[in-house]
């Protein structure tokens, strides 16, 4: 029965994607996020069914009129120069074959970003892409999160098989970038229970990243609260509701999960920390060898036995900037790093200029929740293997969009009240009266 839902759903929004090309990119971003998929146990398990959506998409996409260039920011120029290093270094590295399977997997991703801001460009768009994006991993750390507090967080909590996101670390991380948007979507409802809905789902993602058992995506959390509270124009409050709330949460885990988050600072009996240590001196040394990088996988042994101090211990890198590094070397690394810095000026630019402007006031709270979002993946990241997920790329999405929305003042064409129960939550609000 799971299977047929899952399969009626792909075709119907297949279907839906040859007349309005913009659901074949959240039919996507549904399936690449939340891989719900991988949760049935018949024929949709191995079904094609991301390559229906993709073609469905690309179809519509040619048929419809109503589509701009992808290029809308230099940011996007940024992701297009690092789309075509990361084939160069795919080309000329060290295992051309072995490496085309993710090379392949990373392209689908970021063409179907470039898809995305081709198509996406309305308020009702961007929301329902955040609705997407965010509710996809809510309703997987909703899940986590119920398991942790019936198993009392003796069992670690972890993601969508044959994901990025399906080992426990890089899992906890996405939900951790999750809260921010949720938060986001939260501050758009008017409904008082919908409100409270939404609070639950926020806490059960933050169970479920502690019910992780990961000191990387507890460190993003703490990284993104303090960044939260220097901003908030509330300190007291915010303050008190982290004091109260942190306490109980930490105190619901068991010993074990003590255990594992004290071992932070006992690196050099950690077998795991090491090994990244490892990883990391490898990618390193690789840079100044390989110009180009070395493709997509540069955890292999006689990679290690030539620049890594520690040659028996081959690790992937878990990081996001010594995972680019290796792979992609110094030029790789520095694209990387100015398509993120990029994306947080002009969340930045959101939150300073949208805040003015009383019909873009929600244009400022999504820049500063993309902005605490991406303080969770800058953080976390330096410890998880995440460089290639597609939620950091939605936020670049989400942020392009709406920048370009409020530079074109699109308020003025849009409807600002669009009533009816199929809309978009967060879109039919009743307009303000001074």
């Amino acid at each position: 029965m799971r299977d047929i839902l899952i399969v009626a759903i792909v075709l119907a929004g297949a279907i839906a994607a040859l007349r309005q090309p913009w659901i074949g990119v959240m039919l996507w971003t549904w399936l690449s996020i939340m891989n719900p998929h991988r949760y049935s146990y018949g024929f949709a398990y191995d079904a094609p069914l991301a390559a229906i959506s993709v073609l469905a998409t690309i179809l519509g996409l040619i048929i419809t009129k109503d589509r701009a260039s992808p290029f809308k920011s230099r940011v996007v120029v940024v992701l297009f120069i690092f789309m075509i290093w990361m084939t160069l270094s795919m080309l000329f590295g060290v295992d051309r074959a072995g490496d085309y399977w993710q090379w392949n997997k990373v392209m689908k991703i970021d063409v179907m970003i470039l898809v995305a801001l081709m198509l996406l460009h309305s308020k009702k768009h961007i929301l329902a892409l955040m609705w997407v994006a965010a509710g996809s991993l809510a309703l997987l750390g909703a899940k986590g999160g119920l398991f942790t507090l019936l198993t009392g967080g003796n069992f670690r909590v972890w993601g969508p098989p044959g994901s990025f996101i399906e080992d426990n670390n890089e899992f906890a991380l996405s939900l951790v970038m999750a809260i921010p948007l949720l938060r986001f979507l939260q501050m758009q409802l008017v409904g008082r229970w919908a409100r409270y809905a939404m609070t639950a789902g926020i806490v059960l993602c933050a169970v479920a990243s502690l019910g992780s058992y990961s000191r990387g995506a507890l460190l993003a959390i703490s990284a993104m609260a303090i960044f939260l509270w220097w901003n908030g124009k509330n300190k007291f409050v915010v303050g008190a509701a982290l004091a109260l709330v942190v306490p109980l949460l930490v105190a619901f885990m068991p010993d074990a999960w003590m255990g594992r988050m004290s071992s932070m600072g006992d690196y050099q009996e950690d077998d795991s920390s090491m090994g990244r240590i490892s990883a990391w001196w490898n990618a390193w040394n690789i840079a100044f060898h390989y110009p180009l990088g070395v493709g997509f996988d540069a955890a292999r042994p006689e990679l290690f036995a030539l620049y890594s101090p520690y040659p028996e211990k081959v690790h992937a890198a878990h990081s996001i900037y010594f995972q680019v590094l290796g792979n992609h070397g110094f030029v790789g690394l520095f694209l990387f790093l100015v398509l993120w810095i990029a994306t947080w000026r002009s969340a930045g630019w959101l939150r300073t200029k949208a805040a003015k402007i009383p019909e873009a006031a929600w244009c400022a709270d999504l820049g500063a929740m993309c902005q605490v979002c991406l303080v969770g993946y800058a953080v976390g990241g330096a410890f998880l293997s995440l460089a290639y997920f597609d939620l950091p790329y939605n936020v670049m999405v989400l942020v392009v969009l709406t920048r370009v929305w409020v530079e074109k003042r699109s308020w003025e064409r849009e409807p600002a009240y669009v009533p009816g129960w199929r809309n978009i939550p967060g879109l039919a609000r009743k307009p303000v009266v001074a």
